[in-house]
């Protein structure tokens, strides 16, 4: 049984308090020296914004604390360099790999060869269905698609027979899989006593925002362009979506996820009914303790930060986890990011939105 964990975000504020600004380019990796080296793969700079702006600078920061070397890559969304970058890590001896695949037949490639050379594996953000990691560090997935169906039926209110499109994330991804049974969990009830109506369910290869956009588009054009609500497994799936809307005039009730910047502004101005806000620095604290752990041999201690269960249904096996919370983010509760210092003010309100942020209290902080 899966047990979720809410990691406080207090701890790695105090292990970054005495750190300085991370630098955004990639750690120069020593050829020699005693620290031990922990090599982390990001996948892309495209699919969120959140790689590059947030995951690498708290976990460069974390590991340079506690005197780890930190070998970082971003593999740019491409499975051959993503193999290059784990062959190098290899080559050079890393004590533990950190990785979010891009596929699970790419993860699983890459933890054969790790396992190999007895190099542990942590899968950071997805899982690797049919793979060998030995941790998994992510949010309860379950969760944030119930949030989303939650938000969805709170913003259609009583409509009947409301027409749903669902437009999910990358089918490679267990994470999207994840994200689509919770929302059935709190939606299928409804399409079944047709209280709401499913139009499609159309998942997104890669997460391709443009992509995205031009599927939303055609199932739309098919139903007559009607559509009362639209689940989109994040925030940059739901900016197409919203973009498609706009193009025919139309404004509907549309989730998103991940909270970032315009996905926040999308939800102040009314063209996005909710996020999912998942505190990334949450999730980096707790993937960075846990490497450190393994990286210095503290196998046991690791065990102890891992005090959760996720199911992979292909190797038929558990993971040892570590399942962090989320939150909807609706309207009136955007403030609570702002007062908790994780978007500031001048990015929110700019332009046209100056107006909402002052009727929310926002501009004040």
């Amino acid at each position: 049984m899966r047990r979720r964990v809410m990691a406080s975000s207090a701890c790695l504020l105090f292990l970054l308090s005495a750190c300085g600004d991370a630098g955004q380019g990639s750690p120069t990796l020593p050829t020699r020296g005693p620290k031990p080296i922990v090599g982390v793969i990001l996948p892309d700079r495209t699919t969120s914004t959140r790689w590059e702006e947030q995951d690498r600078p708290l976990l460069t920061q974390a590991f340079n604390y506690a005197d780890i070397e930190p070998f970082m890559e971003n593999a740019e969304g491409d499975e051959a360099k993503f193999a290059q970058i784990a062959d190098e890590m290899i080559r050079r001896k890393v004590k533990v790999m950190m990785i979010t695949p891009l596929s699970a037949a790419g993860g699983l490639a890459v933890q054969k060869k790790a396992k190999a050379a007895n190099i542990p594996v942590i899968d950071y953000d997805r899982v690797t269905l049919g793979g060998t990691a030995e941790y998994h560090v992510g949010f309860d997935s379950v969760n944030v698609g119930q949030l989303q169906g939650d938000g969805l039926l709170n913003c259609l209110g009583d409509k009947p027979g409301a027409q749903i499109i669902e437009i999910q994330g990358a089918p490679t991804d267990h994470n999207a899989t994840l994200f689509a049974q919770g929302q059935k969990s709190r939606l299928s009830a409804k399409y079944d006593s047709g209280a709401l109506k499913l139009v499609k369910s159309q998942p997104v290869a890669d997460w391709d925002n443009v992509l995205g956009g031009q599927l939303f588009e055609q199932i739309l054009n098919e139903n007559g362009g009607k559509v009362d609500g639209v689940v989109a497994a994040n925030d940059g799936l739901a900016g197409a979506v919203i973009a498609v809307l706009k193009k025919k005039n139309l404004r509907v009730p549309v989730t998103g996820q991940d909270a970032t910047v315009d996905g926040l502004r999308a939800v102040l101005g009314g063209d996005q009914c909710v996020t999912v806000y998942k505190p990334v620095r949450d999730e980096a604290e707790a993937a960075a303790r846990l490497a450190i752990a393994v990286a210095r041999g503290d196998l046991e201690g690791a065990d102890d930060l891992a005090t959760g269960n996720l199911r992979d249904p292909v190797a038929r096996r558990d993971i040892k986890s570590v399942l962090l919370g989320a939150t909807l983010i609706k309207k009136d509760t955007v403030r609570t990011l702002v007062t908790e210092g994780i978007v500031k003010p001048a990015e929110l309100c700019a332009g046209a939105l100056a107006q909402v942020c002052a009727q929310q209290d926002i501009l004040g902080g």
